[in-house]
């Protein structure tokens, strides 16, 4: 049984910075990979970031490699630190949770969150 909570996602300018939240149910602690995904309108699903049940570094999208940054507190929360945001970062932002390590696919994560919006404007 995991719950997941996203917060932070709002409008913002191009080149600015955003943070990300994402809390989830005490029972998540130790058990899973959580990770951040991000849908825009006409788009696959695609991998933002994410770190391991095994406490491993976090890995990156290609997208968002060396502007973004997980992190994770305790085990149960996730964040996602957005630096020298971009018009094309603009989506739907969503936490996951995976039973499973080392994965991107949004088909190997079974529990998400209900998503926060992000705007970049020019």
């Amino acid at each position: 049984q995991v719950q997941l909570s996203e917060a932070g996602g709002r409008l913002v300018q191009a080149g600015d910075s955003l943070r990300l939240s994402c809390a989830a149910s005490q029972q998540t602690a130790g058990r899973y990979t959580m990770a951040w995904f991000r849908q825009a309108p006409g788009k696959d699903r695609e991998f933002v970031g994410a770190i391991d049940s095994t406490g491993g570094s976090a890995y990156y999208g290609d997208s968002v490699r060396g502007r973004f940054i997980t992190s994770r507190d305790q085990w149960r929360t996730i964040h996602l630190q957005m630096n020298s945001l971009k018009p094309e970062d603009t989506a739907i932002y969503y936490c996951a949770a995976s039973s499973s390590v080392q994965v991107t696919a949004a088909r190997e994560y079974s529990y998400w969150g209900q998503g926060t919006q992000v705007t970049v404007s020019s």
